[in-house]
């Protein structure tokens, strides 16, 4: 269909809600703006559906939100009256429209007599992925748009393991939305009438102790905590969004009864207004909380994203001044400080096996090796994550340790089968304090790491390229790069080239190729024979390109040098290309 025809739709629409109707006569004079409003239906990505707020089908609103809820409940529907009945749980976070789009998703679901649950607030999105199991649902809805900026929201969809859904049904899934011909002929139920019946339930502290319980069993040393965790001083911001009532609770709760929140920072704000980006993986977004850790004297600073699933971590460096972790030196960390525990109290497994991402640095793999354990590859994106755990559990192959990716997502216990800052938030401050008792910074900590297995140090790059243009060049960028791949970047000859679209790795010497048993991901990587790498992937929530990059070297300033000139090497071939 041409996009001028679902402009037209829209434009003679009946009943379309007045700003909406507005903004589309703000953008009527410019037709190259009007064409990304209409050109395409915002599609589900490694994050689920991901875009602006605003009127068209390619933008966030109550219509959109209403085919994609539609589009599952055809999808439930086809699976029968069981799957109907156990119903689907929805949360969503601080956003704009957040909760609108949250009930609008509900109702579209009542029109179908499904059983839905929504919680009465905002929450977590790792406390929705623990409801769906809680609850025994068989799936769940997430309105969010993660550490996207303000005009932005998503709708992501959680399958009955609680994970969010991996590429088969997610495929099954689009396919009952592609199906949905017009958005403003979709039914919905009456609230009042839904809530009468009981077909939709309010839920939430039931969920929230239940929660907080089971996250607390993931201590390895509660009786530390419990009985010193006040020698630890934190400052915590959830950056207006949904993490501060579930993250101070666990932490109280838990034992750690020096904590500080970010007073201009607690409050849930749409805008984000005291943050240029409410991301935790940039330093900015610490700026609140270092003046706070300076006036608390605190150890650690942590902050986290609006719907709490990714986590930042700044800890005092030898100047003493507090210095933000990269989301692979905190997963190093953090994976060392699990798997020597557990080694050291008689509790890690034979089987164990560590999942991270194919970006994510190979750090984790040394860690997890010294200790006997395995670890697996998976595309980007934690839903392949939590798809692995459920496998594992279904034939006993592997016992799940620890999972997470560069991008600052971490999971230590798979009640939860998403990436989970609240829970993250607790195993960092008890390693933490476990190194203070040590007379450890975790800045000293890393750097023993660093020591042991060598230097590991990664980067990455991005290039925005919006439109219906943007993802044009996105694709013949990615299409110059399988035609004719580096042969060699920072005089390192290239060893193995996989390309995840094909599912081939080539062995560059002799042309030697394997199958790479992982689902088919338009994805470039190249290993070069020192062992370095780069990787290049589209963002699957954003109009990026992104490139990763990650070396290893005796010493840190090696490692530094060779980091910098393969980067440079690869970004000034980029450059060229496009």
């Amino acid at each position: 269909m041409d996009w001028r025809e679902n402009w037209k739709r829209w434009k003679e629409a009946v009943g379309l809600e007045k700003d909406l109707k507005e903004q589309l006569e703000n953008v009527e004079e410019n037709e190259k703006e009007l064409e990304d409003h209409f050109y395409k239906y915002l599609e589900f990505g490694t994050g689920g559906m991901r875009g602006e707020i605003g009127p068209g089908t390619n933008r966030m609103n109550r219509y959109t939100i209403r085919r994609a809820a539609e589009g599952l409940a055809r999808y439930i529907e086809e699976h029968g009256s069981q799957a109907k009945a156990e119903g689907v749980v929805i949360a969503y976070d601080s956003r704009h429209r957040s909760p609108e789009f949250a009930l609008e998703a509900a109702l579209t679901l009542g029109a179908h007599d499904i059983q839905t649950y929504i919680f009465q607030e905002l929450r977590p999105t790792p406390e929705l992925s623990y409801a769906v199991r809680h609850l025994d649902a068989f799936a769940g809805i997430v309105v969010t748009a993660s550490h996207n900026p303000p005009e932005y929201n998503g709708f992501k969809v959680y399958g009955k393991d609680g994970g969010q859904m991996p590429p088969e049904p997610a495929e099954s899934l689009m396919e009952k939305v592609d199906s949905v011909e017009n958005e403003f002929e979709v039914d919905t139920a009456d609230e009042n009438e839904m809530k009468a019946s009981r077909l939709l339930k309010v839920i939430g502290e039931d969920i929230d102790h239940a929660y907080n319980d089971d996250l607390q069993t993931i201590m390895l040393n509660p009786d530390m905590v419990q009985t010193e965790g006040d020698r630890l001083s934190i400052v915590f911001t959830p950056l207006h969004g949904t993490a501060n009532i579930p993250v101070t609770r666990l932490l109280e709760t838990s034992g750690f009864s020096n904590v500080h929140v970010v007073q201009d920072q607690a409050l849930p704000d749409p805008e984000f207004s005291t943050v240029k980006s409410p991301n935790p993986e940039e330093e900015e977004a610490f700026d609140a909380a270092g003046i706070e850790g300076e006036k608390e004297g605190a150890d650690i600073l942590i902050a986290t994203d609006p719907d709490a699933d990714r986590i930042g971590i700044a800890a005092r460096n030898g100047n003493g001044r507090y210095e933000l972790l990269s989301g692979n030196q905190t997963g190093a960390l953090m994976l060392e400080y699990l798997l020597s525990e557990r080694q050291r109290q008689g509790v890690l497994p034979e089987n164990g096996v560590v999942m991270k991402t194919i970006v994510t640095s190979e750090l984790g793999r040394a860690v997890a090796e010294h200790y006997g354990q395995t670890t697996l590859d998976t595309l980007t994106g934690f839903k392949f994550i939590g798809e692995k755990i459920k496998q594992f559990e279904e034939d006993g192959t592997y016992a799940f340790q620890f999972g997470y990716e560069e991008s600052y997502g971490y999971l230590i216990s798979s009640v939860v089968r998403d990436k989970d800052a609240v829970q993250a938030a607790l195993t960092v401050s008890e390693m933490a304090l476990w190194h203070k008792r040590e007379g450890r910074t975790l800045h000293d900590a890393l750097r023993n790491v660093y020591e042991t297995y060598g230097f590991y140090k990664e980067d990455l790059d991005s290039m925005t390229l919006k439109g219906m243009e943007g993802i044009e060049r996105i694709e013949a960028l990615l299409q110059t790069f399988r035609q004719t791949p580096p042969m060699s970047l920072n005089n390192k000859p290239t060893a193995v080239i996989e390309d995840y679209q094909t599912q081939e790795r080539t062995i560059v010497q002799n042309g030697h190729k394997e199958t790479i048993e992982l689902p088919v991901s338009n994805v470039l990587k190249y290993i070069f024979d020192d062992g370095s790498w780069c990787c290049i992937r589209p963002s699957g929530t954003e109009p990026k390109m992104k490139f990763y990059f990650g070396v290893c070297k005796e010493t840190e300033h090696e490692a530094e040098e060779a980091l910098s000139r393969l980067k440079n090497d690869m970004m000034k071939m980029v450059h060229d290309t496009i």
